[in-house]
């Protein structure tokens, strides 16, 4: 029997972008689905607009809960998401971003085939001015997310139960893949794009001051994970890759 998959979003007045997102899950090719937003009280139209789509889920059998509530930031709703989830396999996407069609359907594949822990795959970035570069997934001794694409992770509803997110930072998805790479559980790779990715949020904010605060919330994740002291290094280019990248 083929595994039911559950996929969250976490939003917070996503008004702009948010319709995107439904409808790339909308329109997997795979089932069984389960798909549920969880919102932070937004003050626009973000709820209405996910509220529109209920039919259109119903028509499809895919399970689709809204959640709408007080919380601590994007990871605390993520965190909510996953507790409520009944899937064996999650994912999460932002609401900026998007899946590709068949994501969930070559997830499951190797999901079958290999029983992971946690996976990720390859990402296609939208830049300014509409240029996409692909960000290729691989697995090395090297830890750095220049090598790891979030939007494109899918893992085990029992990985999650066991390493939550911290609430610590806007950095806790790397968190979490450090934790998951150094305690030896079993991660996959799919080098297919799954999903895509625009450079608008606050990771890619261009001002020095929040590189710099970036770059210290890096650092502090490398060192509370056991890395070495040297990953200051790897925080700094990562910045500054980002200017690059605008």
């Amino acid at each position: 029997m083929k595994p039911l998959v559950s996929i969250t979003t976490a939003t917070y007045n996503s008004e702009k972008t948010l319709a995107r997102t439904i409808e790339s899950v909308l329109n997997q090719t795979y089932a069984p689905l389960e798909y549920l937003i969880v919102d932070g009280l937004s003050k626009d139209r973000t709820i209405s607009i996910a509220r529109d789509y209920e039919e259109q889920f119903k028509k499809r059998g895919i399970s689709y809960t809204i959640i709408s509530e007080a919380d601590k930031g994007m990871y605390d709703a993520i965190n909510k998401g996953i507790r409520r989830a009944n899937g064996v396999l999650i994912g999460n996407i932002n609401s900026d971003d998007w899946y590709e069609p068949d994501a969930v359907e070559r997830i499951v594949e190797k999901y079958l085939e290999t029983q992971f822990d946690f996976l990720y795959g390859d990402l296609n970035i939208v830049l300014a001015g509409g240029r996409r570069k692909i960000k290729r997934a691989k697995k090395s001794t090297y830890m750095t997310s220049r090598h790891w694409n979030h939007p494109t992770q899918f893992a085990t509803k029992e990985l999650y139960l066991r390493e939550p997110y911290k609430l610590e930072s806007m950095y806790d998805d790397f968190d979490l893949f450090l934790r998951v790479t150094k305690k030896g559980y079993y991660i996959e790779i799919l080098n297919e794009v799954l999903a895509n990715f625009t450079t608008d949020g606050m990771s890619h904010r261009r001002s020095f001051y929040e590189a710099v605060e970036r770059g210290k919330a890096r650092y502090r994740i490398y060192l509370n994970n056991g890395f070495s002291r040297w990953y200051l290094i790897e925080c700094f280019l990562t910045e500054m890759m980002k200017f690059v990248l605008r």
